[in-house]
């Protein structure tokens, strides 16, 4: 069995391995393709032998990535509509996202 983390990151758990590519959130910053990003919110580690546990996280792990690419998902309309009242809203909303590879797991 291979070793694993979970990352915590934009609000949501990730399980993540040396070599994965993890669709997550677009963080906030200046980041281009090719850029390191460090994930330092772990909250468990497990190597195949043993498991550590955070509270919440885990302080001296991280985990190092490399910004695969930079994208948007695909549009969803956003409509809001009152019958016989002449009331009707429509936006559209595209969200964008971070595709990571993982490094390394320390």
């Amino acid at each position: 069995m291979q070793e694993f983390a979970v990352i915590q990151t934009g609000g949501k758990q990730y399980r993540v391995s040396v070599g994965d590519v993890v669709k997550i959130e677009k963080i906030i910053g200046d980041y281009k393709v090719g850029d390191q990003i460090i994930f330092n919110k772990v909250l468990l580690v497990d190597n195949g032998t043993d498991t550590t546990i955070g509270t919440p996280y885990i302080s001296e792990a991280k985990v190092l990535a490399t910004l695969a690419a930079i994208g948007r998902d695909p549009k969803i309309d956003v409509i809001k509509y009152k019958q016989k009242s002449r009331y009707f809203k429509k936006n559209g909303h595209r969200q964008p996202h971070f595709k990571v590879k993982i490094e390394a797991l320390k």
